[in-house]
């Protein structure tokens, strides 16, 4: 189906065509029909199909067929669970909306508080925000809801999985009743937890469902190989020696640990890599994300939650250097790649740690992984060592934390002798 079949504004055919769209995605064929027609939708579809411009494409035609003034009180509000999926989802509006005359204002900590206040008070149309800083401005009375009219919640499952279910379902009570606002949602998987969200704050919702296999793009290739633990690096530095291509490399672990562990090595062996934590300040995330689309930095490592929300294209490479112990998160993840039409490639490497979890994905994804022993010119064995990360230094002891204690006296039974307790044979 072509977005020309669709009945949308002049507008906002023309911001499709700046964006190079031409036909819609299985995602975006099921959702935006019903959104246009003012129904709820509850989507099941994972990163790299399509959801953001089928969200915001609805959501600018709802807007334009329903002109309105700017005001503080903002007419639509999207929210997600990263700073970095709010950056991504606002480009994208920008290119989508160019000739919508919208003001989209992207709302998240970790930069200037009092230029997003103003900004807010200057007047908007959309807000694109995470859940906490939205919080703070709603209470200060920075702008009210009450003349919201569509909804969007982006990454349920990661709401959850990331703590923000409670500020979610704050926000959301606040909000106009649902019959009185159209409220889209999308989520990696719609499970239980998520469909009771949309139970309570949806108004009985359409369900678009995405399968798995149609995710897995055609155009990647999979190669998984089976190895010790203590084999992985030296495995890794032989296959990226090997391969050709590398200008994106995208490389997932499980634990923020051995991300930081995982960065030294490569760095301490002429790859210039960095990782994205929770705890990494936002504009130090932001110029590591930006160097590596510029394609300065061509390896970038990062756990599942922290990097939730990146969108970047031209990702070459995708590395499961640990597998996924969540089969959606395989598929989340070897999504990175073969965007937009691109070829990519992922290599999982499967210890005897990790193993176990492959049956599961394969389950998930309906299909073998194409697997195989690396061969003993796959490694490269001399390899630098990095130096030892200093450890921050422990904080002061008080003076009454620092008081030894002495060891407690047990107390001598009266008329015991001072030699012994026992009776003497």
């Amino acid at each position: 189906m072509k977005f020309t079949e669709l009945d949308l504004p002049q507008d906002v055919m023309r911001g499709i065509d700046k964006a190079g769209f031409v036909d819609l995605t299985p995602v975006q064929e099921e959702s935006i029909p019903l959104a246009l027609q003012g129904r709820d939708v509850a989507a099941q579809a994972q990163t790299g199909t399509g959801k953001t411009a089928a969200f915001l494409i609805s959501l600018f035609t709802k807007l334009l067929r329903n002109p309105a003034e700017k005001s503080a009180d903002p007419r639509a509000l999207i929210m997600a669970p990263t700073r970095e999926l709010v950056v991504q989802i606002c480009q994208d509006a920008e290119v989508l909306g160019a000739f919508c005359d919208l003001k989209i204002q992207p709302i998240f900590g970790g930069v200037d508080y009092d230029k997003q206040r103003q900004a807010l008070r200057d007047g908007v149309d959309v807000i694109v925000a995470t859940p906490g800083r939205l919080i703070d401005y709603f209470k200060q009375k920075v702008f009210s809801f009450r003349r919201i009219e569509a909804v969007v919640i982006d990454e349920a499952d990661r709401m959850f999985d990331m703590g923000f279910i409670r500020d979610l379902r704050y926000l959301l009570r606040k909000l106009p009743a649902f019959d009185k606002r159209q409220t889209m949602l999308f989520s990696a998987t719609l499970n239980q937890r998520v469909m009771e969200l949309a139970y309570e704050f949806m108004d009985i919702a359409e369900k678009v469902r995405i399968a798995p296999e149609q995710v897995t793009a055609e155009r990647v290739e999979q190669i998984l190989y089976h190895v010790s633990r203590r084999e992985k690096f030296p495995l890794l530095l032989g296959l990226l020696a090997k391969e050709e291509g590398l200008e994106r490399v995208l490389v997932f672990v499980n634990t923020k640990k051995e991300a930081e562990h995982l960065v030294d090595r490569l760095n301490a062996n002429d790859r210039r890599a960095a990782v994205i934590s929770g705890d990494i300040p936002q504009r130090k995330r932001m110029r590591i994300l930006d160097e590596f689309k510029q394609g300065r930095l061509p390896f970038l490592v990062a756990t599942d939650v922290a990097s939730r929300g990146i969108h970047i294209e031209g990702v070459t490479h995708v590395v499961n250097y640990d597998l996924p112990q969540d089969p959606e998160d395989y598929v989340h993840r070897i999504g990175r790649t073969a965007r937009a039409g691109a070829i990519g490639k992922a290599i999982s490497l499967a210890d005897e740690d990790l193993v176990f979890h492959l049956e599961d994905i394969e389950a998930y994804l309906k299909q073998k992984i194409p697997s195989t022993f690396p061969g003993d010119d796959d490694f490269v064995w001399d390899y630098k060592r990095p130096p030892a990360r200093k450890k921050a230094p422990r904080p002061p002891r008080t003076s009454e934390e620092g008081k030894a204690r002495r060891p407690r006296r047990r107390r001598r039974r009266t008329g015991a002798k001072p030699g012994g307790g026992g009776k003497s044979s």
